[in-house]
């Protein structure tokens, strides 16, 4: 590798060390229920959204609540030895994509058959820091 692109990839490397990604791929729940939840969650400090992630009765926010677990795991993982709440972290993006749609039949009258799709979602949550924000 050149000087340059090693010096490029360090300096992208220092530049993403705030910011962390995990993605839940291939959820079984339609898009739109998922952006309800994901919409209430969105510019929240962690703490704040994981207590309202905790507390919400929709079937959804339990998966949100994993996700956002495994998004602060990996921040610790990047980030060895330092501290959460020092660190002041909140959800910077968070966005649901629809993914495949199983495509399935229902009996109807008169022996017609309406179809029924059962569609899943993609969802992905990026954590960063409150000063890099400000």
């Amino acid at each position: 590798m050149g000087s340059r692109k090693q010096d490029s990839a360090i300096a992208r490397k220092e530049a993403n060390k705030d910011v962390v990604k995990a993605s839940l791929n291939n959820c079984p729940s339609s898009p739109r229920k998922m952006r309800l939840v994901a919409d209430i969650i969105r510019g929240e400090n962690v703490d704040k959204a994981l207590y309202i992630l905790k507390y919400s009765k929709k079937d959804a926010s339990n998966k949100l609540e994993k996700l956002l677990l495994s998004a602060i795991a990996n921040w610790q993982t990047k980030n060895e030895g330092a501290d959460i709440e020092a660190a002041n972290l909140f959800v910077k993006e968070i966005y649901v994509d629809s993914a495949r749609q199983l495509k399935r039949l229902r009996p109807a009258p008169q022996g017609r058959g309406y179809r029924i799709r059962k569609r899943s979602n993609h969802v992905t949550l990026v954590l960063g820091n409150k000063q890099d924000n400000q």
